[in-house]
């Protein structure tokens, strides 16, 4: 029996390649990796001496030789095969360890992989005599089987070639997307063109089983895309239940909006997707206390995310709230501590989300897809279109709003007052029914505050909220065919009003 290896991570590769000696195979490989496991006592003979060949043209042709690829890809049980064999010198090789150029942690030309793929295909389409090993995590599981019975199962040889298949499409999935990036958009492309590939091909991989689903009944399953990375690959959960679907959703949506309120020391308190408190404040225990007291009713097993590490004055007051997930940078020691007695709170620790790439969405036979929906916030491209004009602290109750509004599902109202969210009306069918509901829950406190929507108002009585809550200002994006009415009633009612020319619809 005959063992190719030939690994970019050499992770475990030598403690394999010794079980593969001890079991009596022989060992062959080039390169570092031929290095390494001679450097290791064991004996090895080099590619280069099996072709003939060198490793030649700047390392990329090392493998790419008959002798290596006829020994992968022969059907041992056509006769006709193995008298090629004899007739041309070639030795079977029996197992296959390849792993293949981090293409992906530096897109390039030399990153890309041509030989290791093409080992990794050709033995896993010879699966019926060849074992393909591509995922260090997978060692063991060989080593184990070798050792026991001194070659590898038909099932196991069948789950390695399958998972083999992936790795090699998701790897030219990558090599294709950054090829299409470096392209540019293509002439005559319109802007959606530009913006949306032709196709999408993602592979997803299961990281994680999770509690259920959105209900008990239903099964759920964290999946991450192939080749991508996000802030769940390197968050840490110091406590706690396993975690839902909803868990991660909501968190997801949590962790994501408190990164994008600014400098300041910010909390958000996430329920079903959307915030029903957020908060800025000159602390983080403010900035939490501020963010819960918008509505403690549906703060009630809600998601918090903090963006400064949570200290021990925090801790004290999040420990009174049945909280179902808490987000943080970082935690003090003696915060971490007290957070860890309440056995059902899930305590994550994160890096930052990164940027959001495209949205999918599932429909009856396929996908809507869209690019994301980034919120500007800048006073010089908006405009002021009412004789009176917010102050300077009204501006950032402005800045905060439109933050927050844009990740309310629509349609949406919110009320912001001295740096907090004070009223939330999310998911209505119409947007006085919205506006409605963020004034009961502001109850008097949106005085001299903002009053967001997300998107324009069809009417002058749209913004009968914003009078009955006591707003100084409107921000909205504008656009409506009665715009005119709508400004005559802002100033009519004494109100600013601010136009952004965006709108944040979210379903």
């Amino acid at each position: 029996m005959r063992a190719l290896l030939s690994v970019y991570d050499k992770t475990g590769v030598v403690e394999l390649a010794r079980v593969l000696a001890d079991a009596g195979w022989d060992l062959l490989s080039s390169g570092g990796t031929a290095k390494a496991i001679a450097e290791a006592g064991l004996e090895v003979t080099d590619v280069a001496d099996v072709t003939g060949f060198p490793a030649i043209l700047g390392h990329r042709v090392v493998t790419l030789h008959p002798k290596v690829h006829g020994g992968i890809l022969a059907d041992r049980s056509d006769a006709e095969h193995r008298a090629e064999m004899d007739q041309y010198g070639i030795e079977g090789i029996d197992l296959v360890v390849v792993n293949l150029y981090p293409f992906s942690s530096d897109p390039s030309i030399e990153l890309i992989d041509i030989g290791g793929p093409a080992m990794v295909r050709a033995a896993a389409k010879n699966h019926a005599h060849v074992g393909v090993v591509v995922d260090p995590a997978d060692y063991d599981t060989v080593a184990a089987e070798i050792t026991a019975g001194g070659s590898l199962s038909e099932p196991t040889r069948r789950r390695l070639a399958r998972t083999a298949f992936e790795v090699t499409a998701a790897y030219d999935r990558q090599v294709a997307d950054w090829l299409a990036g470096e392209d540019g958009p293509a002439a005559g492309d319109d802007e959606r063109d530009a913006a949306l590939p032709e196709q999408i091909t993602m592979t997803l991989r299961r990281e994680a089983v999770l509690r259920y689903g959105e209900n008990p009944h239903q099964v759920g399953a964290r999946y991450a895309t192939e080749g991508a990375s996000g802030w769940w690959d390197s968050a840490v959960q110091h406590g706690g239940k396993e975690m839902s679907y909803l868990n991660v959703y909501d968190a997801d949506a949590a962790w994501r909006l408190v990164h994008c309120l600014g400098d300041d020391p910010a909390a958000v308190v996430i329920k079903h997707a959307n915030p029903c408190g957020v908060a800025v404040g000159a602390t983080i225990d403010e900035a939490y206390q501020r963010a819960h007291a918008c509505d403690p009713v549906s703060a009630f097993g809600g998601i918090v995310a903090v963006n400064r590490p949570v200290t021990s004055d925090m801790a004290a007051a999040l420990f009174e709230v049945f909280t179902e997930v808490l987000i943080a940078p970082g935690f003090d020691d003696d915060a971490l501590l007290k957070l860890l007695e309440k056995r059902n709170l899930r305590v994550l620790e994160a890096s930052a989300p990164s940027a959001p790439g495209l949205g999918l969405r599932a429909v009856d036979g396929g996908y809507l897809v869209q690019t994301p929906d980034p919120v500007t916030v800048d006073r010089t491209a908006w405009q002021v279109v009412t004789e009176v004009q917010p102050t300077e602290a009204q501006w950032r109750d402005v800045e905060l709003a439109w933050r927050v509004v844009a990740r309310v599902t629509s349609n949406a109202i919110v009320l912001v007052a001295g740096g907090a969210a004070v009223g939330i009306g999310a998911g209505q069918q119409n947007r006085r029914d919205a506006g409605r509901i963020a004034c009961e829950k502001a109850d008097g406190r949106a005085t001299g505050g903002v009053y967001a929507s997300d998107a324009f108002f069809p009417f002058a009585d749209g913004l009968d909220g914003a009078v009955e809550a006591g707003a100084a200002v409107v921000v909205q994006p504008g656009g409506s065919v009665r715009d005119e009415e709508v400004i005559a009633r802002a100033e009519a009612e004494g109100l600013a009003m601010v136009f952004t020319g965006e709108r944040h619809f979210r379903h």
